[in-house]
């Protein structure tokens, strides 16, 4: 089955390093799931006062937040041959702050979230712990297959090491 996205990307913050058009369109693709034909997606790069008031206004979270996902169709009934259509906001400096205190790349940490944000727009999610190990699973092989390490990896870890995950 031939998949096609379409993809707009808007660009309101200020921050250097962000990825192009072609690099966002090949991390979404990788991660749109069988059985989706079509989607229309627009990233949007905000600095952190924008952030801020998305997170505050749909999450009731007051701090700008790495990435936002909004769903258009979430509530309407399924269509047949309906695209997935959504939003993925990523503020730039809450992304660029965290790669630094990871030691990731810049690159690798905006491809992480952008699949991260594709997996929510088609329903996954981290509720619970079985969601979040399913997610974090799927995240981990399509972000392998894309040739960037594990996210989680220090999660595990830690894990295996019997410290607390606060």
């Amino acid at each position: 089955m031939s998949r096609k996205l379409k993809l707009a990307v808007q660009v309101e913050s200020s921050a250097n390093g962000l990825p192009g058009k072609l690099q966002l369109k090949c991390w979404a693709q990788t991660a749109l799931q069988p059985g989706i034909r079509r989607a229309e997606v627009t990233v949007r790069f905000v600095d952190a006062e924008e952030g801020r008031q998305l997170n505050r206004d749909y999450r009731g979270k007051d701090y700008a937040t790495n990435v936002l996902t909004f769903t258009f169709d979430e509530d309407m009934p399924q269509i047949d041959d309906m695209p997935l259509v959504g939003d993925l906001v990523l503020c730039a400096p809450v992304v660029a702050r965290e790669a630094a205190e990871q030691g990731l790349l810049l690159a690798a940490h905006y491809a992480h979230l952008i699949v991260h944000g594709m997996l929510h727009l088609q329903g996954f999610d981290h509720l619970d712990d079985i969601e979040a190990d399913a997610m974090e699973a799927l995240e981990t092989r399509l972000l392998a297959s894309l040739g960037i390490a594990d996210p989680y990896r220090s999660e595990k870890s830690a894990d295996q090491t019997g410290a607390i995950d606060d």
